[in-house]
């Protein structure tokens, strides 16, 4: 057996540090986070960008415009009736909505939201945007509109 010498620490190879950690490639957990965000960033995304709700904030955007913007009621009326039909050919489609006159007109409106204008609310609107003589309701009118955008009574 060999013997000891002294100096047995020099004989020892030099010592090192490990190697820093990386940050690549990143940890399971980590994987998970960014898989997760991912799908969050995607589905908010997604809906933002549904037709239908795209729809109803931009028509939303043109009724706060007429609200604000208009000072005559006629024009209002006006304003409000070419609104509300050109959303609901695009919300419900051409076929259900361009024979829509009078009456007929009104109880849509009625049906799919717009209860505000279920008495002679929207009659005295479609009478003012055409020419007639009505009383003006504006707050009525608009509630109507507002409320057949956003699909509730």
């Amino acid at each position: 057996m060999g013997s000891v010498k002294p100096d047995w620490l020099a004989q020892l190879a030099p010592a090192h540090a490990p190697p820093a950690p990386s940050w690549w490639p990143l940890a399971p957990g980590w994987w998970g986070m960014a898989i997760i965000l991912a799908m969050v960033i995607a589905a908010v995304t997604y809906w933002q960008r549904r037709p239908d709700n795209r729809l109803r904030r931009v028509a939303l955007k043109e009724l706060k415009n007429l609200e604000t913007r208009v000072i005559d009621d006629i024009t209002l009326a006006r304003g409000l009736e070419h609104l509300l039909r050109r959303y609901a050919v695009a919300r419900f489609g051409r076929d259900a909505v361009a024979s829509l006159s009078g009456d007929c007109w009104i109880a849509f409106i009625v049906a799919h939201g717009g209860a505000a204008w279920a008495d002679d609310t929207g009659a005295s609107l479609l009478r003012a945007a055409y020419g007639g003589t009505a009383k003006p309701d504006r707050a009525r009118w608009l509630a109507g509109a507002r409320a057949f955008i956003m699909g509730r009574s």
